[in-house]
């Protein structure tokens, strides 16, 4: 029970602090409007930072916030496949629950800004088509549990001596990194909760002006990450890391 309510907040933060950073560089009349793509991935980066630490401190010591990290860790034994069905629900509700608390921190401004409010919550494919976004998710999912993997393996962990409660400043960094160099084709979701949580908000909030919910692209997120995660599982169990 603690697991589930630690995935459910700390994913619940991690849509706050993305989600906002989101909102902040793109609705009208925000303080930060037009901050651009660091500011993007750095708020990322930092939504990752504290939505891991939120997850461990309400009982959840995996953290993984992410569905496609869950099914990586349940083919490594970690979870049981039920385990597994529970834990992504529970992150796609905290994912939805997020959202709706960004769209309360910036009522007046979505009155304010012209055209799709989409963007705000989920990804999209910036060219090419579905299959080419189908690529990019997998391929950034991919290097995100393979990183993940590579930073708390023994090898780190022990002959670096990575310190307690470091790695989540590593994760978060790695969440950067991807954002900068695999991030442009898609916005870099690499997890159905971020993606298929927030967009369900964006259905369902009344939301001036919002736009559809480009629910045909919606598949993309959610099976590209976690084919990813999978092909991280392989190639890392395959080399020895796990």
């Amino acid at each position: 029970m603690d697991n589930l309510l630690g995935e459910f907040v700390g994913t619940m933060v991690l849509m706050v602090f993305g989600c906002g950073v989101n909102a902040n560089m793109t609705l009208a009349k925000t303080c930060g409007h037009g901050g651009g793509w660091i500011c993007t991935t750095t708020g990322w980066c930092f939504a990752v930072l504290f939505g891991v630490y939120t997850s461990v401190a309400l009982g959840a010591p995996q953290a993984d916030l992410n569905p496609s990290v869950t099914i990586a860790k349940t083919l490594a034994g970690v979870y049981t496949w039920p385990q597994f069905c529970a834990t992504s629900i529970i992150q796609i509700l905290g994912g939805i629950v997020g959202a709706i608390i960004v769209y309360l921190a910036y009522l007046p401004h979505w009155a304010e800004t012209e055209g799709s409010k989409l963007g705000v919550f989920s990804t999209g494919n910036a060219a090419g088509n579905h299959m080419t976004g189908f690529i990019a998710e997998l391929i950034a999912t991919f290097f995100l549990m393979f990183g993940i993997w590579c930073i708390f393996s023994k090898g780190v962990g022990g002959e670096i001596g990575l310190a307690p409660g470091f790695g989540p400043y590593l994760v978060g960094m790695l969440i950067w990194a991807l954002g900068l160099s695999l991030g442009g084709p898609t916005g870099y979701a690499m997890n159905a909760a971020r993606d298929l949580g927030p967009r369900i908000a964006h259905a369902i909030l009344p939301i001036p002006d919002k736009g559809d919910g480009n629910w045909g692209y919606a598949w993309v997120p959610v099976v590209a990450p976690l084919c990813g995660g999978v092909l991280a599982y392989v190639v890392a169990s395959a080399t020895g890391i796990i």
